[in-house]
């Protein structure tokens, strides 16, 4: 879109300036794992994450960043653009987003419990011991992270989050961080599935404080079927952490490129194709 000047690419978004208080978001199909990009494009996928997002803007109505997904009124976009931003992307208010991820996490499971068994850190720095696996905590604690620009995001404690946002600011993260998640935790439960774990992001628009960027979809949350649910076990997941299982089995650092020659064993001379 040359038209639209390119402000930033994410792991999954690419986004454009409309003008000085808007931006367009776009979801691509792109799938990434640790914070890297994978080569294999996922149809649609990105139509799936903005859909989700919409809902949950629109079943949670807290404050965020959508205006609209009718492109009709931005400039510099003809009839094919449109068609192919059809369902993938949204018109936002820019914001000044807040440097952490904002973590809630309702049971103990992936890089949080590879920590609170290998003895503990800054996800797990106040829960009990005893834990098991994939077990429902007592009360939904909030974990926040950095947000790396390259590389990975890192998980940081309670103190160190205070110092880089101010208590105030925390406070009030923490407090809508965990009452999104716990109405929409409520909202998935009726629905025979569990959301154990989530990620958000806020930014400040006009001094008021957004929830911005996606909310609640595959990519940021980890979704379970109620009936697989078992503690001290591995649960099925509705998200991508099938994906991270089997990239745990291949032969890479984790560090890009997350080219198919360093991944796949045994098929050095051209990459694999999904089934």
């Amino acid at each position: 879109m040359p038209a639209l000047p390119h402000i930033a690419s994410g792991k999954v978004r690419e986004i454009y300036q409309i003008d000085s208080e808007h931006l367009l978001f776009v979801a691509t199909d792109r799938i990434s794992a640790y914070d890297v990009i994978l080569p294999q494009l996922i149809p649609d996928k990105g139509r799936v994450l903005t859909g989700l997002s919409l809902y949950f803007f629109d079943l949670l109505d807290t404050p965020n960043h959508l205006v609209t997904v009718d492109l009709g009124g931005v400039d510099g976009l003809d009839d094919a653009d449109r068609n192919d931003l059809e369902g993938r992307s949204m018109v936002v208010r820019r914001a000044d987003v807040v440097p952490v991820e904002c973590v809630v996490r309702g049971y103990l499971y992936g890089s949080s419990w590879r920590e609170y068994r290998d003895g503990g850190g800054p996800t797990t720095e106040h829960l009990p011991s005893g834990l098991r696996l994939a077990e429902r905590l007592d009360e939904p604690i909030f974990t926040p992270a950095t947000k790396a620009q390259t590389g990975h995001d890192e998980n940081i404690t309670e103190e160190e989050t205070r110092a880089l946002v101010g208590d105030d600011l925390y406070e009030e993260l923490r407090e809508r961080s965990i009452d999104i998640y716990l109405r929409a935790a409520g909202h998935a439960a009726e629905r025979g599935v569990i959301l154990a774990d989530t990620k958000f992001e806020f930014g400040f628009s006009d001094g008021e404080l957004l929830l911005v960027d996606e909310v609640l979809t595959p990519d940021s949350s980890r979704y379970w079927p109620a009936d697989r649910w078992s503690p001290g076990s591995e649960v099925p997941s509705f998200d991508k952490q099938y994906v991270r299982e089997w990239l745990e089995r291949q032969p890479w650092d984790k560090t890009p490129p997350a080219r198919w020659y360093r991944l796949w064993s045994g098929l050095p001379r051209s990459p694999p194709r999904w089934p």
